[in-house]
């Protein structure tokens, strides 16, 4: 099984982590057509292929390490604990997705995740507690200045329909509390007696994930959050480039969960997570720049804006620093 040595190579790691869930949402801007409740069977069948691939390949070097011997010698509560973290995760995303529908890259992604980042990393020092508190405290902090800023960053947009405006808020900030939530369930499966290894997480977590969009993909489909229902006939109708992206979205997220948790097990989950959640600076970034969601903004919308990118940097460096600090 391969892990990192070092705190340099685990950094990388958590960067690219950052990179991939910044990213993986740019796939349904270039699908316009293609309703998200049917892009998102693709994306869970992509994450799902993405974590055996690792299982059986960087995850299977090595026999007593090995993904198969992990999953027959590790605790049933572990493996629980890793598929419950997927089915709340992928609940969370699926609002996510519905927020970025509504509002935007740059708007949804900074709201939601930068909530689940305070939760999440809060509840997963809880567990496993690994870094310097108070720089990890004020990581948090300017995490939380971030999520106010994009907020009123939002606020000054112009925009026609304010009602759907608010249910979009809304519906981010709903996604983000269960974001946070899926963390502290991959610290205890990593920490706990007989744990999992990063790459038996990923499986089981992508199993839950999947789960929980047959659970509730159909649901959303006959009462969407936005538009009208869409049946399942759309998705066999789907084209090949269509599946291509979604399957493609959830390609772009599962190497970046993979990432994560291997980092993960060299400097903790708290930092780990806390790194990876800085991506929606990234998310913003495509958004503003290459989506131009806020070309219409004015001056004070962009000083807001603008504020979240520095807030956010700001956390990513104070928890990094937690690390070596500890």
């Amino acid at each position: 099984m391969f892990v990192p040595h070092s705190f340099a190579v685990a950094l990388v790691m958590m960067v690219m982590s950052t990179l991939c869930w910044g990213s993986w949402a740019n796939t349904y801007k270039l699908t316009p057509s293609y309703r998200f409740e049917l892009a998102y069977w693709d994306y869970s069948i992509g994450v799902v292929l993405t974590s055996l691939f690792f299982a059986f390949t960087l995850g299977s070097t090595g026999g007593r390490d090995s993904f198969a011997h992990n999953l027959h010698t590790a605790a049933a509560s572990n493996l629980a604990y890793a598929f419950i973290g997927g089915f709340i995760f992928n609940i969370a995303n699926l609002l996510l997705v519905a927020g970025i529908a509504i509002t935007g890259l740059a708007v949804a992604f900074p709201l939601s995740i930068g909530i689940a980042l305070v939760e999440g990393v809060a509840l997963s020092y809880a567990i496993q507690p690994k870094g310097d508190p108070a720089l990890l405290t004020l990581g948090v902090c300017a995490a939380v200045l971030s999520v106010i800023l994009v907020g009123k960053a939002y606020g000054n947009l112009p925009r026609q329909d304010t009602s759907a405006s608010r249910k979009g808020v809304l519906i981010c900030i709903v996604s983000g509390f269960l974001m946070g939530a899926f963390a502290p369930f991959n610290a205890r499966a990593l920490t706990s007696a007989h744990p999992l290894t990063p790459y038996s997480i990923n499986v089981l977590f992508s199993m839950g994930a999947l789960a929980a969009c047959v659970v509730f993909n159909p649901y959303l489909m006959k009462r969407p959050l936005t538009g009208t229902p869409v049946a399942f006939s759309g998705y066999l109708r789907a084209t090949p480039w269509q599946h291509a992206m979604g399957l493609a979205s959830g390609g772009i997220w599962g190497v970046g969960m993979i990432f994560n948790l291997v980092a993960a097990s060299l400097v903790g989950m708290s930092i780990s997570y806390a790194i990876g959640q800085a991506s929606p600076m990234v998310a913003a970034i495509w958004g503003v720049f290459v989506f131009h969601e806020f070309r219409h903004s004015g001056k004070r919308a962009r000083f807001y804006l603008a504020g979240m990118f520095v807030c956010y940097l700001l956390a990513l460096v104070l928890i990094s620093l937690s690390r070596s600090a500890s």
